[in-house]
């Protein structure tokens, strides 16, 4: 079979190569500008529009945001589509093999929060949050649970349901939950991640419903342990 030479246009405006038959080069020519992957994770669980991308990413400008949406279009992993009215506003959302980047995210997401100088403390983003809770999910603490979790971030609202170590976490309607959290997604984090008590997070972070239920949620998700890093030779 004749391979065909693929050029520098065919992969999209101002995209690098790294001229490697490797799949992990590739991969890296189509994910592997600053902000590309950030981009991709923030439309794994739905379109959003171009001021929400600004939103969740504030260290992007405008600029930058347009030049990778425009080059992860050109490689075929996401698409423009406009809503139909009465919103009729453009969205940005990945195509069936866009949306199969979730593992890639979070076996690099597990992989880094091992790193001594990860810090939780940083801004994040609704999105990221409720991925990393996809991510940190662990199916043998779930075990024989059954239960629906609500969660309200700002304007944003999803629905974990959970059955026998399963968890289907997505956009859907919090009030459906039998314990909802409503916060920012910094406390929600602190909350789930660093288990501080509920109370001691109010009023920014509020927990309703059911109290126990709750605190078993928070306990079905681990964090890995940190990577032991050998101090650095200065000789």
């Amino acid at each position: 079979m004749k391979l065909e030479k693929i050029t520098n246009s065919d992969l999209g405006p101002n995209r690098r190569r790294y001229d490697d038959a490797c799949g992990t080069a590739h991969g890296l020519e189509l994910i592997g500008e600053r902000w590309a992957l950030l981009v991709l994770r923030e439309l794994l669980l739905g379109p959003k529009r171009f001021s929400d991308l600004r939103a969740d990413l504030p260290g992007i400008s405008a600029n930058v945001l347009t030049q990778r949406l425009e080059g992860l279009e050109a490689s075929g992993l996401l698409v423009r589509r406009r809503l139909p009215p009465p919103v009729s506003a453009q969205v940005y959302e990945l195509t069936p093999w866009g949306y199969e980047v979730e593992p890639i995210v979070q076996t690099l997401g597990r992989w880094a929060a091992r790193s001594p100088t990860h810090d939780p403390t940083l801004p994040i983003s609704a999105t990221s949050i409720m991925l990393s809770l996809r991510t940190m999910f662990s199916p043998e603490r779930a075990r024989g649970l059954r239960a629906s979790i609500g969660f309200r971030l700002g304007h944003e609202t999803f629905l974990a349901e959970l059955e026998d170590g399963v968890m289907k976490l997505e956009r859907g309607d919090a009030w459906q939950g039998q314990a909802i959290f409503t916060g920012p997604p910094e406390r929600i984090a602190a909350a789930i991640y660093g288990k501080v008590p509920f109370d001691q997070l109010e009023p920014a972070l509020v927990v309703t419903g059911d109290q126990a239920l709750a605190e078993h949620f928070r306990a079905i998700f681990e964090l890995p342990p940190k990577a032991e890093v050998p101090a650095p030779n200065r000789k």
